[in-house]
């Protein structure tokens, strides 16, 4: 990954600085950007709030070859970890190259290496209708993430979405109010319950919104039909002085336990970040930046690298802490 990154850092640079550590400090309000908005706080409290957390080390025990896999929402993971749906080269990672060829390396390293990749939407119409095209060339096997635009947009978006053959459908309305498309003149908005409910049964795709970050929106969430939530705060880009998603998720989780998957997203930049997040109660985890950065500089090689040393960093954290499943991750594999 030393190369992938390093070759990121020269395309990406003056947009992102591929730091050492991706915790938000040297991009503080560059928004657009990789940035966090305003002071960065809430992006820089998804990373602090899984820094805090401890794991237990147990080795008494006889798992030494754990099952990183899961199914969620119907889908089986070689781990839990989907490609959280960033786009927008142009314009948040500096443009050296293509949208379609950013997002379809991602996709492409996602099902070569037995996970799933989400496609983003936004300004200008080549960010989503790539994000498209790329789903229908790994035949179906991605997410595509549509905001919460007026309805006349959001409801042609959804139905060319259900032609690229994917079987889930998200919405990321944790994007309402996002200050980049506000500036284009494209707004986008919250959606009320009755609204929500005609969304998700618009469409024959199980649904996945995503931008929870408290458990009675997660009632909410079921209770309009989503089979998916997941807990984000659309990575510290929307709303300042969020707390981080590691802080808010074991409470959420408990609050719809079997109900619906739980997803999360967040500060997650190693296996054992992943690790921390299913003992919170999460079915699986996104992961966004690392996984541009990896696009960026590396295309598909990148993408299943970086999926690699993910892979290799759980399996050590669950051999450590005596995890014989991801699908099982006792609330006890950390220190409180």
């Amino acid at each position: 990954m030393k190369e992938v990154r390093n070759n990121a850092r020269e395309l990406m640079k003056g947009y992102c600085k591929v730091c050492p550590v991706c915790n938000g400090n040297a991009c503080v309000g560059e928004v657009p950007g990789m940035g966090g908005l305003g002071t960065g706080a809430s992006f820089k409290n998804n990373v602090k709030a899984l820094e805090a957390l401890k794991l237990n080390m147990r080795t008494i025990h006889e798992f030494s070859e754990p099952d990183t896999s899961v199914n969620v929402m119907g889908i089986k993971l070689d781990i839990p970890v989907l490609a959280a749906p960033i786009g927008g080269v142009e314009f948040n990672m500096g443009g050296k190259i293509s949208e379609l060829d950013y997002i379809t390396s991602k996709l492409k390293g996602c099902k070569a290496k037995g996970i799933i990749g989400c496609t983003g939407d936004g300004v200008p119409p080549f960010i989503h209708e790539s994000g498209f095209s790329a789903i229908k060339d790994v035949e179906g096997h991605g997410i595509p993430f549509i905001k919460p635009w007026e309805d006349k947009e959001l409801y042609e978006k959804l139905h060319k979405a259900e032609e690229t053959g994917c079987k889930i459908i998200g919405m990321d309305i944790d994007a309402a109010g996002l200050i980049t498309l506000k500036k284009m003149g494209r707004p986008v908005t919250p959606k009320c319950m009755r609204k929500l409910r005609e969304i998700i049964g618009s469409v024959k795709a199980d649904f996945i919104i995503k931008g929870i970050m408290t458990p009675d929106e997660a009632r909410m969430a079921i209770d309009a039909g989503a089979k998916g939530i997941v807990v984000s705060n659309h990575g510290g880009r929307v709303l300042d002085s969020c707390p981080g998603t590691a802080e808010v998720l074991f409470e959420i989780s408990r609050a719809v336990a079997g109900q619906c998957s739980v997803m999360v997203d967040g500060g997650i930049r190693t296996g054992i970040d992943v690790l921390k997040m299913l003992a919170l109660g999460a079915d699986a985890v996104m992961i966004g930046r690392p996984f541009s950065i990896a696009s960026v500089g590396g295309l598909q090689d990148g993408v299943e690298k970086y999926i690699d040393q993910l892979k290799a960093e759980l399996t050590q954290a669950m051999v450590l802490t005596g995890t014989e499943k991801a699908s099982f991750v006792d609330i006890r594999v950390l220190y409180r």
